[in-house]
């Protein structure tokens, strides 16, 4: 098999950065991140690179290849034209530390912020098929933090500051749907976690890993409660003279 023509972004933030090139051999099978192993072990090994499981599991390999947000570990070398360049980079939306490692902890902040689960008071706990499904699909994420690098309000316009990013808005879903949970999220939806700021473009759910339906099963049902909750006219009269909420 031919080699594999890899352009690797290196550097960090105090010492500028570049794009190094590597031609590695390639054997059936090989993804990237075994690429970037080979020129670890051969050509650049002080080359920064963040991973773990190697089984797509653990989220810890995510980086942009060929512009594209990925997990290095299920990119395959043969999915890309050959004879052309594999570029990768670290993921653009994070602060740089080195190389392909990127500064991640903002998203553990954001994590601390959620109000906890919190069992109903004297709860049945008896659930239905449908709501263990829907639950279930929010608890396949691996926290690879590619929905997170895509989203263009934390991409683009920066503003970590208010928006809490799809994958704890998938997380927020987690819980709210849970039938056993008695909170009420939808004030921290609003005004802390700027669920208004997504205007559902859905490149979220194009780059999940675990396919989860970030966009359809989890924001908009999300929208929908703060909606009800804050903006529409009707349960406000309703909520006026009943002074229930």
């Amino acid at each position: 098999m031919p080699d594999a023509h890899l352009r690797v972004f290196r550097g960090s933030p105090g010492e500028g950065s570049r794009f190094d090139e590597f031609d590695v051999p390639v054997e059936e099978g090989m993804v990237v991140l075994d690429a970037l192993h080979w020129i670890q072990g051969n050509a650049a090994p002080d080359l920064a690179v963040r991973w773990n499981c190697k089984a797509a599991k653990c989220g810890s390999c995510s980086a942009e290849v060929n512009g594209k947000p990925s997990l290095m570990c299920k990119s395959r070398l043969d999915h890309y034209p050959a004879g052309e360049p594999i570029t990768v980079r670290p993921m653009k939306t994070f602060p740089l530390l080195r190389d392909l490692v990127t500064d991640v902890s903002w998203n553990y902040a954001v994590n601390k912020r959620i109000p906890p689960f919190q069992p109903k008071k004297d709860a049945d706990w008896r659930w239905q098929q449908s709501d263990v499904d829907r639950v279930q699909e929010f608890r396949k994420c691996i926290e690879c933090f590619l929905c997170q690098n895509v989203c263009h309000v934390l991409r683009t316009h920066e503003l970590k500051h208010q928006f809490a990013g799809p994958r704890f808005l998938v997380r927020i879903a987690g819980l709210e749907m849970h039938p056993m949970d008695g909170a009420d999220r939808t004030g921290f939806l609003k005004d802390s976690a700027g669920i208004g700021l997504c205007n559902i473009t859905k490149c979220c759910s194009e780059v999940c890993p675990e396919s989860i339906h970030i966009t359809d099963n989890a924001i908009i049902p999300l929208k929908e409660r703060v909606v009800d909750r804050f903006y529409d006219p009707v349960l406000m009269v309703w909520r006026a003279i009943t002074g229930k909420k």
